[in-house]
């Protein structure tokens, strides 16, 4: 693997700072000063045409008369001057920027303009730059501070990425003061070029850092920063402190950076399914951080305090409780051995109270037991100074015990006499904590961490296997409203669409007078539900458009006259096109819930779960998440909303049909990856009961929607991409086919590599391994199909796949071209399987409007040079290395 694209920005050898100033205060000033007093281990020329001489160094007029090769520029002059620095810093080959000036989309549309003649002058040169209106970047290993920050940051592990500047500073001020240190801090500014999604790509394969944290205004691009961040969570915990959680606080950061901020809830759920740990503070970023970083994982949320005070207990108890999280139920075997050992006075419950004159052996006969217990998914240790306590005696005693796979958290409560035992804790790499609430949530951050890094391998397909949906069907019938000019469609034409995706509906007839609605209300059968056919009014019941249990033909004259009467009467102005009639729904047991669809500013099709009904506003209980999504996503919604509860057996009523449900959320999940054109979709009440779902009312909104080769480009996590599964049969009559990998494939992919030949492997990766690392194997399988795609070819032997070949490309940082590799198994080459597998490579590419293909060959690698002559690529020679050739071609 080469060096990565910021490469020269996070490991210059050499500086130019434009504006480096001897003015005291001025920005320059403080950028220069700290390159210098940090102990940057490259060259810093300061540049000012007034002087000849900045801060004791000499200074140049321009880069010409420097006359050395530069890896990065800082800029820290006025905005008005930036788009000329950048046009002279690309012509003299700096390829690296970092932007402090401000004065640009801040200001309004003048400054709009000037910023984007910086993008468009910056992309012609292919330099990438970070800001404007930044706090710049340090790298503290290095010596790199080129930020206007007053002092540097102590070396560490934690990487820190802020889109504000300001609050970059105070981070790092409190930092200082508590011991912390990092690898990198950028502060993002206004992210005209570098964003998130740059920056994580960097981080993620950056051996100096070893935990992330964000913090977040609002995003530019959710594409680019949900691929960087599910890349990166993959491998290093990330933490993430969002504000603008509400509306106030929304408004203020989007004028701020001039990004988007959507709804709270949908970013939340974005984390989630990024497996990346929200904080809500920020002194909880570094405690996550550091809990994150220990080598423990939590496979469940069930905590058993062990403590030698009831007080500290309960205060655990109650954090647990604020948290949603369950104490642990101890089982009757764990409950006897504990009545073995302990004194009688002992709790007999969770927390286990151990009575305050507890030994460091009691201590360790508990935690020993509670550990054993199956229904225990971690445990804190709450230790108080106590007259007869011994706190260190008791951390050694856990030191011994800390062997077993399930969380040990600790707080020693105090400062002197608990200082020995804490430091015998750190150096074991058990984490302590102060007090009890800080190691409960601690614990959270395990359990949060571990819940959503299980959704981050959920890899759903955009379309069901069962009972395909009629995608062109749905498709004509909205491009048929938008041809009328219309963007809301009628309930009729909405439960169509309902119905091109196998969603059970309520079927309805549109009537235009009272006798129309008369006959048909008679040749539906009684009793039926009349509602007022309006693109206008979305909350029929407020309008008083809704008339239910019609028993007989005269009520059913009636309650048309009447209710068009009070519909024109509450809403003057709406479009009335008659009234729809159908069946009423007898579901004596039925559920009213509600599924949506909506359209959210920055991460585009969101789906909505919650109580359904005409109090829905009301009730506020609903849940979000970002499609595409498969049961275990859509169980994992369900769960987190206040009506899931009643979902099952309760009084009178039975459990509801939850396949039906499940199936519902599926099909509108399809909706979503398939129907761009759909910007809002209420199915309000879904009524579900024991013996299925049935949609009541619907109501979609659409407008139209750019079109691009990426079919998926609406949305923020990339589907699995099932199209490109196809079958193939090889010339011995055998059947196989060829996929995209999965995350389970990595037991496959693993053996696969593992058993190639020792040319093939060197042919592969250009150097000797055995197998793929943890690392590269959780590379290799957990993808993300908007930026690289990895086709595998298997056979099926016995009961099992097996992996025969695997083709990949990576699409490089230009966004037009990709790198490609392919390897087959030795036993099955000279079978075309290769061939089949880079046609397939190309169509994908193509699919996803690349526009070139290449890629390094050994020359000793003969088959694989043929092969890419054959497929029409051009081979050159690589300038760089006699060994390797290099291969190109245009899609």
């Amino acid at each position: 693997m080469g060096k990565h694209y910021l490469d020269k920005l996070f490991e210059p050898r050499s500086v130019a700072v434009f504006g480096a100033s001897d003015r005291e205060g001025a920005v320059g000033n403080l950028v220069f000063k700290n390159m210098i007093e940090g102990g940057f281990k490259g060259e810093v020329y300061p540049i000012n045409p007034k002087r000849e001489e900045v801060q004791g160094h000499r200074a140049y007029p321009d880069l010409k008369s420097i006359g050395q090769p530069i890896d990065l520029a800082v800029i820290t002059t006025p905005a008005a001057t930036v788009p000329g620095i950048i046009e002279a810093c690309g012509s003299y080959g700096i390829r690296s920027a970092v932007i402090i000036s401000a004065g640009f989309r801040e200001i309004g549309p003048q400054g709009l303009k000037l910023e984007q003649a910086v993008l468009e002058t910056a992309r012609r040169h292919g330099l990438r730059f970070v800001g404007p209106n930044c706090l710049g970047i340090m790298r503290p290993t290095t010596g790199l501070n080129c930020t206007f920050n007053k002092g540097g940051a102590t070396p560490g592990n934690i990487a820190l990425v802020s889109q504000s500047g300001a609050l970059c500073t105070a981070i790092l001020d409190w930092a200082a003061a508590n011991k912390i240190g990092f690898s990198t801090v950028v502060s993002t500014g206004i992210s005209a070029d570098i964003d998130f999604g740059d920056v994580l790509d960097y981080l993620v394969n950056d051996p100096k850092t070893k935990s992330i944290l964000l913090y977040i205004e609002g995003i530019h691009n959710a594409l680019s920063f949900m691929s960087g961040l599910r890349a990166a969570a993959r491998f290093k915990p990330v933490i993430a402190l969002k504000v603008g959680r509400h509306a106030s606080g929304s408004k203020a950061a989007m004028s701020h950076t001039g990004a988007l901020v959507g709804a709270d809830d949908v970013f939340e759920s974005a984390l989630r399914r990024a497996g990346v740990v929200r904080g809500m503070r920020i002194a909880n970023l570094f405690s996550a951080a550091a809990t994150l970083t220990f080598p423990i994982k939590a496979d469940g949320d069930r905590m058993v305090i062990v403590t030698n005070g009831g007080g500290p207990g309960v205060m655990a108890t109650d954090r647990l409780a604020d948290l949603g999280l369950p104490l642990a139920d101890l089982s009757k075997e764990t409950m006897q051995k504990l009545n073995e050992v302990l004194p009688v006075t002992w709790s007999h419950s969770n927390p286990v109270d151990i009575i305050g004159d507890a030994t460091p052996e009691r201590y360790a006969e508990a935690v020993a037991i509670c550990m054993d217990d199956p229904g225990v998914d971690g445990l804190l240790v709450i230790l108080t100074p106590q007259a007869m306590t011994d706190p260190a005696g008791v951390a050694q005693s856990l030191v011994a015990l800390n062997k077993n796979k399930k969380p040990l958290i600790t707080c020693w409560m105090g400062e002197i006499q608990v200082a020995e035992g804490r430091n015998i804790l750190r150096d074991a790499n058990i984490p302590t904590f102060n007090t009890p609430e800080t190691a409960v949530d601690a614990f959270s951050y395990l359990v949060n961490h571990g819940r959503n890094q299980k959704l981050l391998l959920e890899t759903p397909g955009p379309i069901s296997r069962d009972r395909a949906p009629d995608v062109e069907g749905a498709r004509l019938i909205i491009e048929s409203v938008l041809a009328e000019g219309r963007k809301v469609l009628s309930e009729s034409e909405s439960k169509a669409v309902l119905h091109a995706f196998r969603i059970p509906t309520a079927q309805a007839s549109i009537v235009r007078s009272p006798n129309e609605a008369l006959v048909q209300a008679e040749s539906i059968g009684f009793p039926v539900a009349l509602k007022i056919n309006s693109p206008d009014i979305t909350h029929k019941s407020d309008a008083g458009g809704v008339r239910l249990g019609i028993s007989n033909a005269q009520a059913a004259r009636s309650a048309y006259n009447e209710m068009l009467a009070e519909v024109r009467k509450n809403r003057p102005e709406a479009q009335i096109d008659g009234v729809t009639i159908e069946p009423m729904l007898q579901r004596p047991n039925g559920r009213e819930l509600l599924v949506g669809l909506v359209t959210d500013p920055v991460f585009g099709p969101v789906i909505t779960f919650g109580a359904g009904g005409t109090t829905v506003e009301v009730m506020g209980d609903r849940a979000v998440t970002l499609p595409p999504l498969n049961r275990r996503l859509v169980q994992d919604l369900i769960s987190r909303t206040k009506v899931s509860k009643l979902l099952g057996a309760f009084r009178h009523m039975p459990k509801v049909n939850m396949e039906s449900l499940e199936q519902i959320l599926l099909r509108v999940s399809e909706i979503a990856c398939e129907l761009p054109l759909v910007k809002e979709l209420d199915i309000n009440p879904l009524i579900v009961d024991e013996h299925g779902a049935m949609a009541v009312d619907a109501r979609i909104v659409v407008d139209y929607h750019a079109m691009t080769a990426d079919r998926y480009n609406h949305m923020a996590i990339y589907p699995y991409p099932a199209h490109l599964v196809s079958q193939r049969q090889l010339p011995n009559g055998m059947d196989m086919v060829i996929r995209p990998i999965r995350p389970e494939d990595a037991e496959m992919e693993q053996a696969f590599v593992r058993n190639l030949s020792e040319q093939s492997k060197y042919f592969r990766f250009m150097q000797a391994i055995d197998e793929l690392s943890p690392q590269m194997l959780a590379r290799f399988t957990q993808i993300d199909y908007s930026r690289e795609m990895a086709l595998i070819a298997v056979v099926q032997m016995e009961d099992a796949e097996k992996q025969i070949g695997v083709a990949r490309y990576s699409i490089n940082p230009d966004g037009r071209t990709c790198e490609f590799a392919i390897v087959v198994a030795d036993q099955w080459q000279r079978q075309g399987i290769a061939h089949l597998l880079m046609q397939m490579l190309l169509t994908a590419a193509r699919g996803h409007g690349l526009q070139l293909m290449e890629g390094d060959v050994l020359a000793a690698n003969n088959d694989m040079l043929t092969l890419a002559t054959k497929l029409g690529f051009n081979i050159s020679s690589n300038s760089e290395d006699v060994d390797v050739e290099h291969v190109v071609l245009r899609l």
